[in-house]
């Protein structure tokens, strides 16, 4: 049903996440991150928003990654039914994947990445999404998340197909980006000329002027 990608560079603080789904709107059901906290993408045939939401609160107490997704998964009596994966401020991940999950599915956590799928084709998804995304160090974190996406969607990806699609990139230096195609026959391709409209003035020359993590008060002039 849907294949997510979590991931945080320790040298610049930047956490950022993607998402790709056979159904609608999978920005707004999986993907949740806060700069002061970390990620969270909450999924499966049943998805609890109550858990990523609640992992996103955790985190943000200090609670780890994967303590946070045991408390959130521990007592759910419909946790077969979903998957989470975590990343804490640390770069440590958590994970989750509920026993009824359709397959294939599957998570993987290692330090500063996490990646989760199920009603996936096979486990090369996971796999191509793991991979693109570690050879892209060098690139822009958008740019690596959906190339990533991509990777993942041509090793297979949803079973179903794709329909909607989503990135959300934090940095301390810059707003949050969090684009998001609700329903598309063609969701990375919009996705990517999404991405672009947002690089392109005037949107872009607005972003200078918001407010950031490292200055709080910034503004015009």
């Amino acid at each position: 049903m849907t294949f997510s990608i979590l991931a945080h560079d320790r040298k610049t603080g930047t956490f950022a996440a993607a998402a790709a789904t056979g159904s609608l709107c999978v920005g707004g059901w999986v993907l949740r991150g806060d700069i002061e906290a970390g990620l969270a993408a909450s999924q499966g045939t049943a998805p609890s928003t109550f858990w990523r939401d609640g992992a996103i609160r955790a985190m943000r107490d200090g609670v780890s990654a994967g303590d946070a997704v045991f408390a959130v998964t521990g007592q759910d009596a419909g946790r077969g039914h979903r998957q989470l994966i975590t990343l804490d401020l640390a770069g440590r991940a958590g994970g989750f994947t509920g026993g009824k999950s359709v397959p294939f599915a599957a998570h993987r956590c290692t330090t500063g990445l996490a990646v989760a799928g199920n009603m996936l084709s096979s486990e090369a998804v996971l796999e191509a999404l793991q991979s693109r995304f570690r050879e892209g160090e060098d690139e822009d974190m958008a740019d690596r998340l959906l190339a990533s996406l991509r990777a993942a969607e041509a090793a297979g990806g949803d079973s179903r197909g794709l329909l909607s699609a989503a990135m959300l990139v934090l940095r301390p230096d810059a707003p949050p980006l969090d684009l998001r195609i609700d329903r598309s026959e063609t969701p990375l391709d919009d996705l990517g000329a999404l991405l672009q409209a947002a690089r392109t003035p005037p949107y872009a020359d607005w972003l200078r002027e918001v407010p950031v993590l490292t200055d709080k008060a910034r503004a015009p002039g």
